[in-house]
């Protein structure tokens, strides 16, 4: 009883937030709202502006440091681990390898910004 009441009343406020937003924007229709919005680029432009290298090769050095980093956040929660040598191990392998790859991208100029 009380799982069925519950889930009804989620599905009606569900339904009463989708009824309010097909509702509520045809309120308050003007023409700025209309027009589209794109940060940094102008709209009459072509679409194909040729694409800086460097930022998609930031970008995706980021994110693998990112992932390693995002790797190691677990460690305060396995140090209450049985086997402390192994986790330690571990954790310093993958700083070791974190290490090792933030100093080849420095040796290959992949953090440079000017060329």
């Amino acid at each position: 009883m009380n799982f069925a009441l519950i889930l009804m009343i989620n599905t009606l406020l569900a339904l009463l937030l989708m009824i309010i937003t097909f509702w509520l924007p045809q309120l308050n229709g003007y023409m700025e709202k209309s027009t589209p919005y794109e940060c940094g680029f102008d709209p009459m432009s072509p679409a194909r502006v040729p694409f800086s290298m460097k930022f998609f090769l930031v970008a995706i050095t980021f994110l693998l440091f990112d992932l390693e980093i995002a790797l190691l956040l677990p460690l305060p929660w396995a140090l209450q681990t049985t086997n402390l040598p192994l986790m330690v191990m571990s954790s310093l392998l993958l700083i070791i390898i974190l290490a090792l790859s933030l100093a080849y991208e420095w040796l290959q100029k992949g953090l440079d910004w000017a060329e």
